[in-house]
């Protein structure tokens, strides 16, 4: 279906709550190096509970390898630097939901990167910075699945 990218996550217990995000959604979990930890990191299989095997998780090497593996249509790249909402596009299958590194999220060259067709945002009270990174990939994730009627859930 949808197809959840993390850009040199760093904090373990995130990308452990996004595989379960992924397995329950059905969506895939694209991780982009360098990691900010390994992926036997007690703390990823912890907040990832019994869902790994459920999930569809790919560690790329760096950005250019992702893009060769993926070719993807469609890439939104999510900012808090967008006057654009994350529920303004209509997400089609296969889209690719970027999300940069939680301490200080997508860096302006991948946010510039010809692959990223469009920047959003999702919309905050004035004077906070961001949400949690699994939080956000969810809110976004569930925005998706839920134009397509939650397509294959229960």
């Amino acid at each position: 279906m949808f197809r959840l990218m993390f850009f040199e996550p760093r904090i373990p217990q995130n990308t452990g709550n996004a595989i379960r995000l992924v397995a329950g959604t059905g969506c895939e979990l694209h991780l982009v190096g360098p990691l900010g930890f390994d992926m036997s990191e007690p703390k990823l299989k912890r907040a990832g509970l019994d869902y790994h095997d459920l999930a569809s998780v790919t560690v790329h090497a760096d950005l250019p390898s992702a893009w060769d593996a993926l070719k993807p249509e469609r890439v939104f790249a999510y900012t808090a630097h967008s006057t654009r909402f994350h529920t303004d596009v209509s997400y089609m299958p296969g889209d690719v939901l970027l999300f940069g590194p939680e301490p200080t999220g997508l860096p302006e060259d991948v946010l510039n990167d010809p692959e990223v067709t469009d920047k959003l945002r999702i919309p905050m009270l004035p004077g906070r910075r961001s949400l949690n990174l699994a939080n956000a990939a969810a809110v976004v994730m569930y925005e998706a699945w839920r134009q397509h009627g939650f397509d294959g859930s229960v």
